[in-house]
């Protein structure tokens, strides 16, 4: 029945009535907090690309991660910087590394908060690759090693999920094989699944010191005009033994993320990269829009598309104003 007996404006007349019919909602437990973790004591270092976040000490890192979980955040997922790079990324796997020490604090100072570690070599290699190479061409076969490595030290360390964000093929296998037979087998997969080779990472790479020496990522990250090709990713991943699914972008790649929602009944994550939260930041500064309110409207919007959990650097300031 038309208008004017049906008037859609009746439900949107205050904020109590729109309240009662929205449909979508964000909560704290939606959220997951990307933290930076480099060498050092007393560390608490701006990333000018990145307004509002940090590169966190160990020691500094912990102080976050509780005040994170007292936030009503559930999760963080951690980033290290090491000191040294070579070619093998071998800083990725060290059972004294940056981010098995963070993991173990954290793990220790803060037990109830969930730690997920990003699995990847590309900040730890000099190249800035995700993998090992053959002169200028990623072994993809040779980085798996490398990678459930990567991942058996992480779960050695407390982390209760490994996210693989390299996207070489068959990692998620290779890492689910390493960790079983380590007596890992209830630490968790969350697959970078369709991990596309997106301009919007550039403050990332800026934070996390991986930008590639030579070329770029596009030999190994997704193509971004594909989209049947996420699903076939995605299949890939769960057949492999993933537990989550990763869209990355995510603001960009909302029909992925839609898609996804449709055709798979597992917990989905996506993560609003560095760039999707930087530019929302800089209009801000610049007064062009009310960057609170659209940062909001973001995170809404990935959670609208289907999202069980997001990866936002705002999840702390977001969860403040829940």
């Amino acid at each position: 029945m038309g208008f004017p007996v049906t008037r859609m404006r009746r439900l949107r007349r205050s904020e109590t009535l729109r309240s009662m019919v929205r449909e979508t909602r964000i909560a704290r437990e939606d959220l997951i907090l990307p933290l930076f973790v480099v060498e050092g004591s007393g560390v608490r270092e701006p990333i000018n690309s990145m307004p509002g976040v940090h590169r966190f000490s160990v020691d500094q890192v912990v102080i976050e991660a509780e005040r994170v979980r007292d936030l009503g955040v559930p999760a963080i997922i951690l980033f290290g910087i090491p000191d040294t790079k070579d070619a093998r990324g071998s800083g990725a796997d060290e059972a004294d590394g940056i981010v098995q020490r963070a993991s173990r604090a954290i793990v220790d100072g803060v037990p109830d908060l969930v730690v997920i570690t990003d699995v990847c070599l590309c900040e730890y290699t000099d190249h800035g690759h995700c993998g090992t190479l053959d002169g200028h061409e990623i072994q993809n076969d040779a980085s798996l090693e490398r990678l459930a490595a990567t991942a058996v030290s992480h779960a050695r360390a407390g982390a209760s999920i490994i996210a693989p964000s390299d996207m070489m093929d068959g990692r998620v296998g290779a890492i689910r094989a390493a960790l079983d037979a380590e007596g890992f087998d209830q630490v968790a997969i969350m697959s970078y699944a369709a991990k596309y080779a997106s301009a919007f990472y550039g403050p990332f790479r800026e934070a996390a010191e991986s930008t590639p020496e030579f070329g770029d990522r596009r030999g190994y990250q997704m193509d971004p005009p594909n989209r049947r090709e996420a699903m076939r990713e995605m299949r890939l991943d769960l057949e492999e033994g993933a537990d989550m699914l990763m869209v990355k972008p995510a603001m960009a790649y909302l029909d992925i993320l839609a898609d996804a929602r449709r055709e798979f009944e597992v917990p989905l994550a996506a993560y609003q990269v560095s760039g999707e939260y930087s530019m929302i930041k800089a209009a801000g500064e610049r007064g062009w829009i009310d960057a609170d309110r659209a940062m909001i409207e973001a995170i809404v919007s990935i959670k609208r598309a289907g999202a069980d959990m997001i990866l936002t650097y705002a999840a702390a300031d977001i969860a403040e104003k829940l």
